[in-house]
């Protein structure tokens, strides 16, 4: 079960995400789906479209499928998603 200890080694995708900070202010604000990653960005569904938000200058908050959520800096996600877990050890 995904928690906070092991997000890491976790597919974000599916994860409702907001940002919570920004150095790209007209992102502050921004939330909806995860729908796609990749090494530097994340793809966020709102409803309207899909958002592209680079990782490197972001701060999320990830609510969880058990209702906890969780602030995370995106330069700690910088990277593949199959490749985290190795990064992380």
């Amino acid at each position: 079960m995904i928690n906070s200890a092991n997000i890491f080694y976790h597919e974000l995708i599916c994860l409702e995400a907001r940002i919570v900070d920004s150095k790209i202010r007209s992102l502050i604000g921004l939330n909806g789906k995860v729908v796609m990653e990749t090494r530097n960005m994340l793809y966020l569904d709102d409803g309207i479209k899909v958002r592209a938000v680079p990782k490197k200058v972001s701060l999320f908050e990830f609510k969880l499928p058990s209702g906890l959520t969780i602030k995370l800096s995106g330069t700690l996600i910088i990277g593949r998603p199959e490749n985290r877990l190795s990064k992380m050890r």
